[in-house]
């Protein structure tokens, strides 16, 4: 018998897996504690049907999609029984049906979606990353706020019931003074076509945006403030985006923060929460329903659960409705968010990466915008 262990599931077929395991099940109707809202999707990519898929099965199947292709959006709308085929965006922010859109797309096309989409009245689940930097995502919230809506950041490490729990247990002083978090996240993605989305410029690529804000938001949420000084090292792939780097963070407080990120070297995703009196490890952190506690003193293992893993997109539907009724810690996730955002806009300048977008900062800082 070979002693080989498997190798991790990527992404996709991680989320494949964990929802086969809740398909036969019957649905935790408790997840949505606030009154529920109609919600339509914009794309419709391998995230939007994950939603579609949880909601379906939840029984609130969604009530619109718009796509970029029309054909895509009816086969769409067949597959999971979506009530509305939009013809145009438009049509859909007018929709008065409609309280809320999720939004799939790149991280680059964002911020037209969000500025689009707020300004009509509608509450906003946004994709990770849900902005390219700071300054859109500054936008987007003055936006939310004067047209009185709510906008959220469906990075799943703010959604998932675990990492709730835990941070509960922590404010309640059981695990001491946080002293530093130590995260990995690393991805092998091929160089082949390098115009694919995760080294292309044009599609907002690169580590940072689409895994490194996983290993910052998981580290924010144990710290007692943002980290303000950074040190870093990254090297770039060929077409201009940060692929592979090493960054510590330091808050007021004195909480560290050591992280390392990769598109083109397989690591495990790991994430090291330590305090004065235990330690929390979590692998395969952003969907985790279950973590592991070291205690200092015994060095007994706790094993925690909370949630499951194949309902993390309905959490943060869950998330959006509770702070459209006015919870006050589901609204307080966007500062998290924001938090992240500011650190990975700020080491991305600092290593000379700007998208097009973000081409007359780059003229400012003397360098050359990735792909143009």
């Amino acid at each position: 018998m070979s002693d080989q262990v498997a190798a991790p599931l990527d992404a996709a077929a991680a989320s494949d897996a964990a929802f086969a395991r809740i398909s036969s099940q019957p649905f935790p109707q408790d997840i949505f504690a606030a009154p529920q809202l109609r919600w339509a999707v914009i794309g419709c990519g391998v995230i939007a049907n994950q939603m579609a898929q949880v909601m379906a099965l939840a029984g609130r199947p969604l009530a619109g999609v718009a796509n970029r292709t029309i054909e895509k959006a009816r086969a769409f709308a067949e597959r999971y029984g979506v009530e509305r085929v939009y013809e145009s965006y438009d049509e859909l922010y007018a929709d008065p049906s409609i309280d809320a859109v999720y939004i799939t797309t790149p991280h680059n096309t964002h911020i037209t979606y969000l500025r689009q989409a707020l300004a009509a009245g509608k509450h906003v689940l946004c994709e990770k990353s849900i902005t390219l930097n700071s300054a859109e995502l500054d936008e987007a919230r003055a936006l939310a706020h004067e047209h009185g809506v709510v906008l959220m950041d469906a990075t799943t490490i703010l959604h998932m019931p675990l990492y709730q729990e835990l941070v509960r247990r922590m404010n309640t002083g059981e695990f001491g003074q946080m002293n530093l978090a130590q995260v990995n996240f690393g991805s092998f993605k091929e160089y082949g076509d390098l115009t694919n989305r995760f080294y292309n410029p044009k599609l907002a690529g690169g580590a940072m945006l689409d895994i490194g804000v996983y290993a910052l938001s998981i580290a924010r949420l144990f710290m007692a403030s943002q980290p303000k000084e950074l040190v870093s090292l990254a090297n770039r792939s060929t077409t201009g985006v940060d692929q592979t780097s090493g960054f510590v963070t330091r808050n007021a407080e004195g909480q560290l923060g050591v992280f390392s990120l990769s598109l083109h070297s397989k690591q495990p995703k790991r994430a090291m929460i330590s305090f004065d009196n235990c330690y929390i490890e979590a692998t395969d952190y952003p969907r985790a329903d279950h973590a592991t506690i070291v205690w200092t003193n015994d060095g007994r293992r706790e094993e925690v659960r909370a949630g499951e893993e194949g309902y993390a997109l309905a959490y943060e539907i869950a998330d959006l409705e509770a702070a459209v009724a006015g919870n006050a810690d589901k609204l307080k996730l966007l500062d998290y968010a924001a938090d992240v955002m500011e650190i990975m806009t700020r080491l991305r300048y600092e290593w000379g990466v700007y998208y097009p977008e973000e081409a007359e900062l780059a003229a400012a800082a003397g360098v050359e915008a990735a792909g143009v």
